[in-house]
């Protein structure tokens, strides 16, 4: 289906064009045609970056062109709310009859959140939206679309209640708002979609070919049979196996099971990495550094990863303030930053182009036992 077929405003149907749309993905159509842009309710269970940004995009220009309420977006992380936040704010110059004015809030509530009121799509953590349902906003009544990311962690044992309650509460406004609740790893979408009366769109298609292997003393043997060996070093296999990709042109992602593992992968990498750096990078990677230290605050920490940057490589996990790991995150989307080390949070949504992601180790550590 071309994006020119879609039932939308001219000025919304060029307005996509000019950001490079012009065929919708199978999971977009799919949705499209199940109902999306006729005001139903969808659960959408498609692959990491198959397209559900787009789904939500399409769901926002079609209500805010046709309905002078409110859109709210939902995540369960601060970092995956300022992705999309910046993602949304391109629908900015978009004339659908009036101006699109979007904010982001992810703190707890305060007085400024006053001026939620005055804009059209609000990015909230589901934190966030707690807080807000709790204090009574009076603009709550005028939600009329709810996108719920990541929706598979209502059943997290951390994060699943609070996702539950808003979503409860939500679904029973008098608005009667349309829900896209979308996830990339849900596996009973039957439940979930009768429980919030959505109408399920189930695909496992994606752009990119997803291939597993797993490492065994030098060696990787994939999921289909193909098996390769890889050069090791006193830097043990995850890092190996990271530079290997970045040397091959590709990026890395490294997992790691703590903050300190991640910074220690990130070490451990960066004398390997700086090798495969042309002169030009180098250049770049210097002035991200000094912008990490003019930035911030020059604890330990941050003076560790400007130091990191220089050689192409960075550690991401919940220890840096905000500021430093929106910079990381996009550097890595840029190409600048070869080799990321992270906690598994930022496995949660955020879009990153890796070649390879390792998961260095299958256990973590949990409080609760």
């Amino acid at each position: 289906m071309k994006i020119s077929e879609l039932q939308l405003p001219k000025q919304a149907i060029d307005f996509l064009s000019q950001q490079g749309y012009s065929n919708l993905f199978p999971p977009q159509e799919d949705s499209v045609k199940t109902g999306l842009l006729d005001g139903k309710s969808l659960l959408v269970s498609s692959p990491t970056a198959s397209g559900k940004t787009l789904i939500a995009t399409l769901a926002i220009i079609h209500y805010l062109a046709s309905n002078s309420g409110k859109v709210v977006y939902l995540t369960p992380l601060r970092a995956l709310a300022a992705e999309k936040f910046s993602e949304f704010k391109k629908l900015e110059p978009l004339d659908i009859g009036k101006k699109i004015k979007i904010q982001i809030s992810t703190g707890d509530y305060d007085s400024t959140d006053s001026l939620l009121a005055k804009n059209d799509v609000l990015i909230l953590t589901n934190e966030k939206m707690d807080s807000i349902i709790r204090h009574g906003a009076d603009w709550i009544n005028d939600i009329g679309l709810i996108v719920a990311d990541e929706v598979h962690l209502i059943g997290d044992a951390d994060r699943g209640p609070t996702l539950e309650m808003i979503l409860t509460k939500l679904k029973l406004l008098e608005s009667k708002p349309q829900i896209i609740a979308l996830s990339a790893t849900i596996t009973n979408v039957d439940e979930l979609s009768k429980w919030l009366g959505c109408e399920a769109v189930t695909t496992n298609w994606r752009p990119v070919p997803l291939t597993e292997g797993v490492y065994d003393h030098g060696s990787v043997t994939m999921h289909d049979g193909r098996y390769f060996e890889v050069e090791s070093s006193i830097r043990g296999p995850p890092v190996d196996l990271g530079v290997e990709s970045v040397k091959d042109g590709g990026q890395s992602l490294l997992f790691a099971e703590t903050r300190t593992r991640s910074a220690s992968l990130a070490t451990k990498a960066a004398e390997a990495i700086v090798k495969y750096l042309n002169d030009s990078e180098i250049v770049e990677l210097e002035k991200i550094s000094e912008k990490i230290l003019s930035d911030n605050e020059h604890t330990e920490l941050v003076k560790t990863l400007a130091k990191l940057v220089k050689r192409g490589v960075a550690f991401h996990h919940a220890g840096l303030n905000q500021n430093c790991r929106e910079t990381i995150e996009e550097e890595f989307r840029n190409g600048r930053i070869k080799l990321l080390a992270s906690t598994p949070t930022l496995a949660a949504g955020v879009n990153l182009p890796a070649r390879r992601v390792v998961i260095s180790n299958i256990n973590r550590y949990d409080a609760r036992y």
